[in-house]
């Protein structure tokens, strides 16, 4: 058995968009590639409308790619077998008010993978794997028969973690689920996070912009800038050795709770506005912002290459 569990080979994600009288390709997902192994986190970051929620639906596909392959566990995810892996792969949203139906109760809500899939013979052990599920993920037997909007930001998340664990996955994507709860809320979520992970062997694709958050839970991280990957490298080696500009930008706007280091760090600050995806410049994604840029960055856009150690970097000059 392969270490590999999910591997996305030059993934396209277009999304036509009318611009006057004729339609024009938005890249949304221009061609990634990447793996992640059994059990192991996988951080995606970058700034908003880089991509990586695009990512991470079209991996599921719940956005149809454009190009490239998903293969999981050996097999390639196509629109043929993509029903019998939904069970192995799950998905938590983002946005813990938006992604629950207001109109049905928490026990329906966590049971409804368990009917689509057919998992319990009987209403009795539907009910029981319902609470054995909700004390899982830290709530009451006694929240099953209410409803979401009697639940705070992070219990309602607790309810979509257990409604993704449901048909017991191997692999699930989570889509900046911490970022619309509280400080003090988010640590709890994270831990629960890892605590599964610990108990159950699931591997994530944990999509955020917060680089504290990801480079706590995850092995290794993937850093995506308007549509691209422009570097991956272990957790602890991105934080300490940065080589892309942008990666070493993101990683200067971290804040440290120490005021002397702060005051003795130097701040990296980007000039200019993102491109548009719509009119995304030549060669290099990054070159309009990069103090380091060079012809060949405007001629050529530089492919992932190995620095060493499986630091993979997208750059022509660093």
């Amino acid at each position: 058995m392969s270490d590999i569990l999910v591997e996305v080979k030059n993934l396209k994600q277009y999304f036509p968009v009318k611009v006057g009288f004729k339609k024009i390709p938005l890249k949304a997902v221009d061609d990634i590639s990447f793996t992640i192994g059994r059990g192991e986190t996988l951080g995606l970051v970058g700034e908003s409308g880089c991509g990586k929620t695009t990512a991470g639906r079209s991996i599921l596909r719940l956005y149809k790619p454009t190009g490239g392959e998903v293969i999981f566990d050996g097999e390639p995810v196509t629109d043929k077998n993509i029903m019998h892996m939904r069970k192995k792969m799950q998905m938590v949203f983002q946005d813990p008010y938006s992604s629950l139906d207001p109109r049905m109760t928490v026990e329906d809500i966590i049971g409804e993978p368990l009917d689509v899939h057919k998992l319990c013979s009987n209403k009795k052990e539907r009910r029981e794997k319902i609470l054995d599920l909700m004390e899982t993920v830290g709530l009451n037997a006694e929240h099953a028969r209410r409803y979401a909007h009697e639940f705070s930001g992070g219990q309602r998340q607790r309810i979509g973690i257990a409604r993704a664990l449901a048909v017991n996955p191997e692999f699930i994507v989570c889509d900046e689920p911490v970022s619309a709860l509280d400080v003090s809320i988010q640590a709890q979520v994270i831990n629960m996070f890892e605590e599964l992970q610990e108990k159950l062997g699931v591997a994530y694709l944990f999509i955020a912009h917060d680089l504290l958050v990801v480079h706590h839970i995850s092995k290794r991280i993937a850093v995506m800038y308007l549509g691209k990957i422009v570097e991956i490298a272990d957790s602890d080696e991105l934080n300490e050795h940065p080589i892309h500009p942008y990666t070493e930008s993101l990683l200067s706007a971290v804040p440290i709770p120490d005021p002397d280091v702060t005051r003795a760090r130097h701040r990296i600050i980007l000039e200019g506005d993102v491109p548009s995806p719509l009119k995304r410049p030549t060669g290099c994604p990054f070159r309009t912002r990069c103090r380091y840029a060079t012809e060949r960055c405007a001629e050529e856009c530089p492919e992932l290459t190995d620095r060493g150690g499986d630091h993979m970097v997208a750059c022509w000059v660093k």
